[in-house]
């Protein structure tokens, strides 16, 4: 009995230690989430471009049908006309004006469709292309530590933590660094691409007394910063580099195994083509 009661009380010893290392201030939490918040923003930005985009072009398409079967109606109701020998007089000349802004109509309709579609191929192409090069410059490290693949229309390099980093630390480890160097050999050359560092970690607390950190979000912000420095300093203008930390909140497996939060402790550099000229034919719209 004195032995249960022993690995109760110790339980809630560390069940209660464990709470109060998680605990930061109000005003800490509210600028992490702030800062959280804007990053949100920032990344789903180019996505509901996309979509608002998407959305577009099959209205276009729908109207683009529409105006031919109002075309088609005309052109029936004209020849219906002459065939009953009927003086058409205004109604005729109406008629051939109404078909005249409705074909204008829709050869405006389909160039401005053309150039959208044009534009998102283009796109689709770029990202391809720059996910080819990435992939290649990074051939040599085991697929468990690297991986890099194509999401959103973005170009994901997930690094593990076990390339990276020990434990707790935010210095990153000379194969890391190597991994890094490569990337920043192809990203230097591709002037039209942003760059977004994202800092993960699992949902394990960072140790007690941890020296300039006080929890997870410090921890991923000082790795993303640290590998940013890394990318710059290898010849990424930094201008188009953004370091974000998100801490234990996007996690890859929700599970409280040793695995999943293996899995969860990762960086993931986000490449985005720059879309300036899609942007400018959105706003003249």
């Amino acid at each position: 009995m004195k032995k249960h009661f022993y690995k109760a009380s110790l339980f809630l010893l560390v069940g209660s230690l464990s709470l109060s290392s998680c605990v930061v201030s109000k005003k800490k939490y509210e600028d992490l989430m702030a800062r959280k918040n804007a990053l949100e923003l920032d990344k789903s930005d180019l996505e509901q471009q996309k979509s608002s985009l998407e959305k577009e072009k099959a209205q276009l398409e729908q109207e683009r049908a529409e105006l031919e079967k109002q075309k088609a109606e005309y052109q029936a109701s004209l020849q219906q006309a002459l065939k009953e020998g009927k003086t058409l007089g205004e109604n005729l000349n109406m008629s051939k004006s109404q078909i005249d802004k409705l074909n204008a109509d829709l050869k405006a309709r389909e160039q401005r469709l053309a150039e959208l579609q044009r534009i998102l191929d283009e796109k689709d192409k770029a990202v391809n292309a720059l996910r080819s090069k990435v992939s290649n410059a990074l051939l040599g490290f085991n697929d468990k530590d690297l991986t890099v693949n194509i999401r959103n229309g973005k170009v994901y390099v997930s690094l593990a933590e076990q390339l990276l980093f020990n434990s707790g630390s935010t210095k990153v480890d000379p194969k890391g660094v190597d991994a890094l160097k490569k990337l920043a050999a192809v990203l230097k050359e591709q002037n039209d691409v942003n760059v977004v560092v994202e800092g993960h970690t699992d949902d394990v607390p960072i140790a007690r007394g941890t020296v300039g950190m006080q929890d997870n979000w410090d921890l991923s912000v000082l790795r993303a910063t640290e590998i940013t420095r890394i990318l710059t300093q290898a010849g990424v203008q930094p201008d188009r580099v953004t370091p974000s930390g998100r801490s234990l909140y996007v996690p890859l497996d929700n599970a409280k195994t040793k695995e999943a939060r293996q899995k969860n402790r990762r960086t993931e550099i986000i490449l985005t083509p720059k879309l300036d000229e899609l942007f400018q034919i959105l706003e003249s719209a």
